[in-house]
């Protein structure tokens, strides 16, 4: 099987999603780039009864190469990210901090230095219908050269260059849009951190953890 390694990958993938909440039934979607050739959850499908030769094979123009099913009706933003960058891997969620948080903001406000983790923020784009080009496109520009970015009034999506560094920074994501949420929600003004602060703790966390061997 094609890609077997990276097939198996995703749907380990979706079913952290579905246990950490961070999907709900079919929702979002999850893809890895090989070379010229995209891995990427079909439409429609139970992450619950996923299996690895489900997951269809794609070259970056959305050919077809070893698919059985049709993509996910996002497979146009998961390429969209792809055209334009040298990325690994999407994650693309509906988890409700997010989502709820990309009804009331154009940007996440900085309450937490995670968002370092992003180049030091998160923005929402422009809402469009979901699986339409207009969506890769509003998705694009708002990322720019960060790592993840919000959809309004839909969810959101993470970049890495591995998968299991995108589906890491999708649980992160939520972490601050929740932390964010209940600080709006305060009802008082809060304290939020700085454009230097959050340029600083991006280069730091860049590096954070062991040294690679």
């Amino acid at each position: 099987m094609l890609l077997a390694d990276e097939r198996a990958e995703v749907v380990a993938v979706c079913r952290r999603l579905v246990a950490e909440r961070l999907v709900v039934g079919t929702a979002g979607n999850v893809s890895v780039r090989v070379g010229d050739l995209v891995a990427v959850t079909p439409s429609g499908v139970d992450y619950a009864t996923l299996t690895a030769d489900q997951v269809g094979v794609h070259r970056l123009d959305g050919t077809p190469v070893q698919a059985p099913l049709a993509p996910t009706s996002e497979a146009p933003m998961h390429l969209a990210c792809y055209a334009a960058r040298r990325t690994g891997a999407v994650v693309h969620t509906h988890s409700v901090a997010a989502t709820a948080l990309s009804c009331l903001v154009d940007e996440v406000p900085p309450v937490h230095y995670y968002l370092g983790m992003f180049g030091g923020r998160l923005p929402v784009a422009r809402y469009a219908s979901y699986g339409t080009p207009q969506l890769a496109e509003n998705m694009l520009a708002a990322l720019g050269d960060g790592t993840g970015v919000l959809l309004a009034n839909h969810g959101a999506v993470t970049l890495g260059d591995t998968l299991a560094a995108a589906y890491d920074r999708a649980v992160y994501l939520e972490y601050i849009c929740d932390v964010a949420l209940r600080v709006l929600g305060a009802g008082r003004t809060a304290r939020l951190l700085d454009e230097t602060e959050l340029a600083a703790v991006s280069t730091r966390l860049a590096h954070y953890g062991q040294p690679r061997r």
